[in-house]
């Protein structure tokens, strides 16, 4: 179901309120009429509710090495992030198959020796280039094929942290109850899939 003629699902509305309540540190739990219409005018234009989440992540990336950031954001300061997104998805598509070898080639011992891993990367990024536009046939089937392929990638690379997975799980698990996100909800299981898929490949330079 469609939420309000955003364009996005109910499911993926909340999953940008939670997302932004995370970024912010709980400091809000909803978006405001403004960040509202600005979602409303992506979903218009097409943009996946995950291109505005990885946007969030590059925005405040960025924003938490200034000396002085500017204590008001909204969901317009995310813009240039946005369309740098979707250029890039852009440019996948027109390249089609990406250079995975010297991408994997940037990942962390020992994991970058294991053969199964590596094959489960050159697949994932092949899935990625070869997406379907959103409102084309096959385009669920492919990004669950998608999914699936990643997550698997996901689960070896966390298997290969071993005990160094614990102090990490922690830390997220604390970052989602500060954005006041009820352990076990639906928004929850997503947000934790995204911010723990992201800490397993920051840990192991999958990129």
């Amino acid at each position: 179901m469609l939420s309000a003629g955003t364009g996005y699902t109910r499911e993926e509305l909340d999953w940008l309120e939670a997302e932004w309540a995370y970024h912010l540190h709980g400091r809000t739990s909803s978006l405001s009429r403004e960040d509202f219409q600005r979602i409303t005018v992506w979903g218009a234009q097409g943009v996946p509710a995950d291109a505005i989440v990885n946007a969030m992540e590059a925005f405040f990336t960025r924003r938490a090495k200034r000396p002085r950031p500017r204590s008001f954001v909204a969901m317009d300061h995310l813009a240039k992030d946005v369309d740098k997104a979707m250029k890039l998805r852009l440019a996948l598509d027109r390249a089609g198959t990406p250079a995975e070898k010297g991408a994997w080639d940037a990942v962390k011992e020992p994991l970058r020796a294991d053969l199964r891993a590596r094959a489960l990367f050159g697949d994932w990024k092949r899935l990625q280039a070869g997406a379907p536009a959103p409102d084309a046939p096959g385009f669920l089937e492919h990004y669950d094929a998608e999914r699936k392929v990643f997550k698997e990638l996901v689960a070896m690379a966390e298997a290969r942290l071993g005990e160094a997975a614990g102090p990490l799980r922690e830390a997220l698990g604390a970052r989602l109850a500060e954005a006041e996100l009820k352990e076990g909800t639906l928004v929850w299981r997503r947000a934790w899939d995204h911010h723990w898929s992201r800490i397993v490949c920051e840990a192991w330079g999958i990129a």
